[in-house]
């Protein structure tokens, strides 16, 4: 693995030419610059109406990294869940775990990307997959220094081991080499060989390297007692065992006495036959030359730092380290060479500056998806009390707001974001109300997603916009029962009104009701406007009507009418559907009753007879309202008649 570096972002934007004027609209996700339409005094040069869209995070986009988005979502939700109330000592175990969980997501990702440059045919998208593998190749190297350091907080003795292992998985191309090297006829005589005997000791892997050596001894007998004497010095070196009962203390003194007899060795010119062992001899006594001497195999400076510790300052304190890490950078990097963004962010972090290390990685990164989580993971272990207040928030907040509008842009990944916006007490909700507002609800199925995001957190305002955008669309598409649907659900009487006006009309022009289910099940959601409650209602007579219960059907109609629920306009359908029960050889309407709809039809005569002149109804129309209303004064009087006879008295 070669040596990573973090490179800014960096986004061209268009150059503003002479004579142009640009403008820009920010949104969560992308900047939107054009060419205005000022024109500035002077001649005008040529325009180029282009609209330029430049976004701040691309990755979003790339279908291998919403992996790392979607599994790394999972992760945050469990950590929110643990209780704040537990002991720190339970605690830590449960935040380490989460951290491995973390950087095993981003190594999936950057294994599934390395085969995908490496299969792909297309050099541009390698090129692009390349680049996202540098930078969660950085991305790890960073969190993993940041678990050892802050979350686990490993002391004194442990702190190496730890580190070491650090070294070791960010610096694994010895394993291949090695691999080759083994596989070779002749491994002692293979090119590679002794480079990959100095990298094992360099990783502190001495247990390999005398496997190594073995085969060096074999091809040469006379010199087998130099390799004993180095097998034996190898054998030898301890290593602090954190679960041991041997103390901190003890471990130190049986290491200087390992240390001096490395050093009797080299005083003794006891490798000085041989120039590699006489190296090793050399590395494991620590000296600082001769480790720069190995600068291509160690190939960057924390490397460096963390052997000079193993091998010189094997029981150093936390507190020492940004010492041996500042000596380190400068003993390693030529004078003349600046650091690089990585290189600022891992000594930040030996420094044990938390907020600089944020702030450097916000700065050098190409999204928020690290800062935001590794933030808040360290805010749950409390290590960023003296940080709370950023951008009027504390900096946990600020970060995870950042990279869930950033989620927001996305398609799909919005979903997740809303729980990000949860999980920010102070602003998350302002966040999720403005985000939600912006979903492009392409599909039905979309649009219920966002409505019960919106429900389950009491978004009322939402909720209405949501139902009425739908039904809105539903009723441009004449889908009348969805229409109606999304108006009850958004609780607006008006547009209820509105679509129950249509349903009624369409009743009138076909005779017959659409989605009926929808409308025999209004239930109590029928009260939401009076034309609604009609609509309901008129169908629930037509049920009773197609029942045969016709003294039930007959008084629900003379209701609707005499409680003026029924617009006048449907009055002559009204009476026009009382027709067939009027007709019945029994009478069905009581006298009463006969009386009310003869008053019905006489006030929608006297209205039909004083309608404005002008009206565009033809001749053919009135015709047919005439004979209409003829029938029903025919059917009305013979009904009387037979109610008259029916209850034996008339109440004058």
């Amino acid at each position: 693995m070669e040596e990573v570096d973090v490179e800014p972002a960096v986004t061209n934007i268009p150059a503003v030419g002479d004579k142009k004027h640009m403008g820009f609209a920010w949104g969560p996700g992308d900047i939107l610059v054009y060419e205005t339409l000022y024109q500035p005094p002077g001649p005008s040069g040529s325009v180029f109406p282009f609209i330029h869209e430049v976004r701040k995070d691309e990755d979003i986009y790339s279908p291998i990294l919403r992996k790392l988005f979607n599994e790394s979502h999972h992760i945050f939700v469990g950590l929110q869940t643990i209780k704040e109330d537990l002991p720190s000592k339970s605690k830590k175990p449960q935040f380490v775990s989460i951290s491995k969980n973390y950087r095993s997501v981003i190594r999936a990702c950057m294994e599934e990307l390395q085969q995908v440059a490496i299969s792909t045919n297309d050099a541009q998208v390698a090129t692009q997959y390349g680049n996202q593998v540098s930078i969660l190749l950085a991305i790890e190297l960073i969190w993993n220094l940041c678990e050892v350091l802050f979350i686990d907080a490993a002391p004194a003795g442990s702190l190496l081991l730890h580190l070491l292992d650090w070294v070791r998985l960010h610096k694994a191309d010895v394993y291949e080499k090695a691999r080759e090297v083994l596989h070779s006829e002749n491994p002692a005589e293979h090119p590679d060989y002794w480079d990959v005997v100095v990298s094992y000791v360099l990783q502190g892997k001495l247990e390999e390297v005398r496997q190594m050596l073995v085969k060096q001894a074999t091809q040469q007998p006379a010199a087998r007692g130099m390799y004993n004497l180095m097998d034996t010095l190898l054998s030898k070196m301890p290593y602090y065992n954190p679960g041991g009962t041997q103390t901190l203390t003890e471990f130190d003194v049986k290491w200087r006495h390992w240390h001096d007899e490395v050093d009797r060795c080299v005083q003794d010119n006891s490798f000085a036959s041989n120039q590699h062992l006489e190296l090793i001899c050399k590395i494991l006594l620590g000296s600082e030359d001769t480790l720069l001497q190995c600068k291509d195999l160690l190939s960057n400076w924390y490397h460096f730092l963390v052997t000079r510790l193993l091998f010189g300052h094997p029981t150093v304190k936390p507190t020492e380290l940004h010492y041996f890490a500042q000596s380190s950078i400068n003993m390693f990097l030529d004078s003349r060479t600046a650091p690089e963004p990585l290189d600022s962010i891992l000594l930040a972090a030996f420094e044990f500056d938390i907020h600089q290390v944020i702030k450097d990685c916000s700065i050098a990164l190409n999204n928020w998806w690290f800062v935001a989580h590794l933030t808040d993971l360290l805010d749950h272990c409390k290590l960023l009390q003296s940080h709370n207040l950023h951008f009027g928030s504390n900096l946990r907040e600020f970060l995870l707001l950042e990279y869930a509008s950033g989620l927001f842009t996305h398609h799909s990944l919005w979903q997740l974001a809303v729980d990000y916006f949860d999980h920010c007490p102070e602003f998350g909700r302002v966040y999720l109300e403005l985000q939600i507002e912006r979903v492009p609800l392409e599909t039905e199925r979309k649009a219920l997603k966002v409505l019960r995001i919106c429900e389950q957190r009491q978004m009322s305002e939402q909720v209405r916009s949501v139902c009425k955008i739908m039904a809105m669309r539903a009723l441009r598409n004449n889908r009348l029962g969805s229409a109606l649907s999304w108006s009850i659900r958004a609780k607006d009487a008006a547009f209820a009104t509105l679509i129950s006006e249509k349903f009624l009309q369409d009743y009138c022009a076909r005779g017959t009701f659409s989605d009926l289910d929808l409308i025999d099940n209004l239930g109590p959601s029928m009260l939401l406007s009076d034309r609604l409650t009609f609509l309901g209602k008129y169908r629930e007579f037509h049920k009773l009507y197609g029942e045969k219960r016709f003294t039930e059907a007959a008084k629900l109609l003379l209701s609707l009418m005499t409680a003026k629920i029924a617009p006048r306009s449907f009055w002559m359908t009204l009476l026009t559907d009382a027709l067939p029960l009027l007709e019945q050889k029994e009478a069905i309407f009581s006298a009463e009753q006969t009386y009310e709809l003869m008053f019905c039809l006489g006030e929608l005569t006297s209205s039909l007879n004083t309608a404005a002149p002008g009206t565009d109804r033809s001749m053919q129309e009135e015709d047919l309202e005439v004979t209409k209303v003829e029938l029903l004064r025919l059917a009305l009087a013979r009904n009387l008649a037979m109610a008259i006879v029916k209850e034996g008295t008339v109440d004058t």
